[in-house]
């Protein structure tokens, strides 16, 4: 069985970022999860006590609150800032970018569509950040336009950084055929296009492929999706725990790809584990 890594895969420079930061803050705790991995945030806290918390309540006054990769909705960071705690913002530059775009553009009348998951707390954060929440809409795919009554009759659009370009450039082109001013954003993350392009390109050279990630983070689940399409035995999994020595039964190649925020230590345990097989 010959083992093969992807061309670009794994931390991203906004998780590296983040965990620097995290690092450098003992005692402190996280708003939400600072990253989509929970291997990786047990051995912050097991290595430099970085809590964890998911409600604001949870928070007592002064604490050092780290915020998450994602970000978090405006509102929420105003309640932190009313508890008196010590904020570090861990926050993305990819992700505060559209959040700064959604701002700017609402505030100059510009109807908001924001092409991501509603429910993903990065989609969250860039939605807080609109005028008029009730023009601030979130769509996944064309269809999800037909249905809005926007209040202007200038569009702006951002997308979330994780997400995949073509089906980005759908939404706009859907948007521009019905629209006399559409304003678009490209906000989705270099790093994501690499890691997409190395997935799409290996997984048309093996028999089997791994996908390394957390099973809620949109990007990992977006490089098994493009996987499955080259690959029909592409497997989603957290570590090496998850590994199924069934899956490599007459297969020749094995290629491994990782989410962003995917650190090396957890890769190279399943490259280790796949050898022992």
């Amino acid at each position: 069985m010959k083992v093969k890594l992807a061309a670009n895969y794994g931390f991203c420079f906004g998780v590296k970022r983040a965990i620097k930061i995290a690092e450098g803050y003992e005692n402190s705790a996280t708003m939400g999860p600072l990253i989509h991995n929970k291997d990786e945030i047990n051995r912050l806290q097991n290595d430099y006590n970085v809590g964890l918390y998911n409600k604001l309540d949870e928070v007592k006054e002064k604490d050092t609150i780290i915020i998450r990769t994602h970000g978090i909705p405006k509102q929420d960071l105003k309640d932190l800032r009313a508890k008196d705690a010590k904020i570090i913002n861990a926050t993305c530059p990819f992700v505060t970018t559209p959040q700064q775009i959604v701002k700017k553009m609402s505030e100059e009348n510009y109807s908001i569509i924001i092409f991501g998951d509603e429910e993903h707390p990065e989609v969250k954060g860039v939605k807080s950040y609109g005028k008029n929440q009730d023009d601030v809409h979130v769509v996944l795919e064309p269809k999800d336009l037909e249905n809005i009554n926007f209040k202007y009759d200038k569009i702006a659009t951002v997308a979330q950084t994780t997400k995949k370009k073509e089906v980005y450039l759908e939404i706009v082109n859907t948007l521009i055929l019905k629209n006399k001013e559409v304003r678009v954003f490209n906000t989705i993350c270099d790093a994501t296009f690499e890691n997409q392009d190395a997935a799409r390109e290996l997984s048309n050279e093996v028999d089997v492929m791994l996908v390394i990630g957390g099973k809620n983070s949109s990007n990992t689940k977006q490089l098994h999706s493009i996987c499955l399409e080259n690959c029909k035995d592409s497997y989603l999994i957290e570590n090496a725990t998850e590994l199924e020595e069934l899956w490599f039964k007459d297969k020749n190649i094995c290629g491994i790809t990782a989410g962003a925020s995917t650190p090396d230590w957890i890769i190279q345990q399943v490259v280790k584990q796949i050898e022992e097989y």
